[in-house]
């Protein structure tokens, strides 16, 4: 105990801390690039087999039953991660709370599948939501392992669960797509990943449910979980409020198109943040007290989040067209448009996501709801405007919230722990200008149409390399910071 509370100690826990953030942030990157990249090759096998309007149908249910996960842990899990000491009795009474839930779930969702048919007019609906019901009870059977993993930082099993699952449940699919099950071999896609998610976490985890429970250890997880929880609430519902929407007014083939599009732009988010806001969340709540490294660690995070994003935005941007002829096929030409104008946008989740970290890891969950609540009053004022201009002017006004909310987070986020929000919000502008700059340069100089791939190397290789030249110019943050984390792992 004097060895932890002396500098000698003091120096070691932070430099254990760092090696095992930097060995979290790699595995969970490595999980979500290999999850994601295995996903992105059965989805453009998929495409090629099957017909818009089969990932139309799965979009609609999908967002029931996306909306609906979160009850089946109803904010807990964030505070197991949150709280420092936790007993046996706490992880216990979470588990059974989550299998109750999810037993609902199941039994609500099988028989809200006529009603949901009625409100979408489309009786193909019925037995696919019913079948799908079933997710809701097979993935309450692993939540808590996943907490467990995650306050370790032991990000290294989720990954090998994640990629594990996605290989099994994506060959699966192709096989039922091959032998012409259409729509239903998306369906089993769906279920076989949560199936064999829960297999793998359960056989990597040591942790097995006890016969304990407390609704006073779980009082102790609500006080600050249920906060949490109505805020990931209200983000869930933001985040698929649109198909929602869209369902209803457009044919299937229409969702599809637009789901592609923000499955694409989802794939992005994760690939430039979703790894490191996973890992960043414990870290910042293991050193809230230390405010000056928090405050480096932030700026440093949002600076190299701000390269990221602006040079994969603008790339995707400048050859959506090639993108989406190459991966599948003409056919879903139309997605493209959909894609560049949620890329317009695109920047605000990974952003957001790190200024929203810093209110959690303080505690300050009573900020965290009301920014989410703010964000919800907007998104609905969006809905109601954009959609009078019909689906391009909804997403247009989805990019004019995306830039007002997002100096939003940075000023309440700043505010938070004395950070400088000036600060913030130049690093921020100055990437946004200079992909806004590049992606208009391309789009002047480069009118001729040769072939797909050669348009998208061209394209892609002119944006990278005006990007970093700017960015080196100008010796900017974030570029500089990306530059050394990437030596120092190489060195390692």
């Amino acid at each position: 105990m004097e060895f932890l509370n002396s500098s000698n100690g003091i120096k070691y826990f932070m430099s254990e801390l760092k090696k095992r953030t930097l060995k979290a942030i790699t595995w969970n990157y490595f999980g979500k690039l290999a999850k994601n990249a295995s996903g992105l090759i059965v989805m453009i096998i998929l495409a090629r087999l099957l017909q818009p309007s089969d990932f139309g149908l799965i979009a609609i249910i999908m967002v029931l039953i996306t909306f609906s996960m979160l009850l089946t842990e109803i904010g807990l899990g964030d505070s197991l991660i949150q709280k420092k000491r936790l007993l046996p009795v706490h992880y216990n009474s979470v588990f059974y709370v989550n299998l109750i839930l999810g037993l609902l779930l199941t039994v609500i969702t099988f028989f809200l599948a006529k009603p949901l048919a009625n409100f979408y007019e489309n009786n193909a609906l019925i037995p696919i939501t019913q079948v799908l019901s079933i997710i809701f009870l097979i993935n309450s059977f692993n939540s808590v392992q996943i907490y467990q993993f995650r306050k370790e930082l032991n990000y290294a099993i989720i990954a090998k669960a994640d990629i594990g699952s996605s290989l099994l449940s994506g060959i699966i699919s192709i096989i039922l797509a091959y032998a012409g099950y259409g729509v239903w071999s998306l369906v089993s896609q769906a279920i076989s990943r949560s199936f064999f998610n829960s297999i793998f976490l359960w056989s990597f985890s040591t942790w097995r449910p006890a016969l304990m429970f407390s609704f006073k250890a779980l009082r102790q997880l609500w006080s600050f979980g249920l906060n949490i929880f109505l805020a990931e609430l209200i983000e869930r519902l933001i985040s698929q409020l649109d198909i929602i929407i869209i369902g209803k007014i457009f044919s299937p083939a229409i969702l599809g198109f637009y789901d592609q599009a923000k499955r694409l732009n989802s794939m992005v988010i994760q690939y430039s943040s979703s790894a490191l806001m996973s890992v960043l969340f414990p870290v910042l709540s293991s050193i809230k007290n230390d405010r000056e490294r928090l405050k480096n660690i932030v700026v440093k995070a949002f600076s190299v989040l701000c390269f990221i994003v602006f040079i994969l935005l603008g790339i995707l941007y400048v050859s959506s067209d090639e993108i989406i002829i190459i991966i599948f096929t003409e056919k879903w030409l139309p997605a493209s448009e959909y894609f560049k104008l949620f890329l317009l946008s695109g920047y605000m989740y990974p952003l957001s996501a790190i200024l929203v970290n810093i209110l959690t890891s303080q505690g300050n969950s009573k900020l965290f709801l009301k920014l989410k609540l703010l964000r919800f009053f907007l998104i609905l004022i969006t809905f109601y405007i954009g959609f009078q201009f019909g689906l391009i002017g909804f997403l247009y006004s989805m990019a004019i919230f995306s830039f007002l909310y997002i100096n939003i987070n940075m000023y309440f986020s700043s505010k938070q722990i004395q950070l400088n929000y000036r600060e913030l919000f130049l690093t921020f502008m100055s990437h946004a200008i200079l992909a806004i700059i590049g992606i208009l340069l391309i789009s002047i100089l480069y009118t001729i149409k040769i072939y797909p791939i050669v348009d998208l190397t061209i394209k892609s290789l002119f944006y990278i390399v005006y990007f970093l030249a700017i960015n080196k110019l100008l010796k900017m943050q974030g570029m500089q910071f990306a530059l050394e984390l990437f030596l120092k792992r190489k060195k390692r």
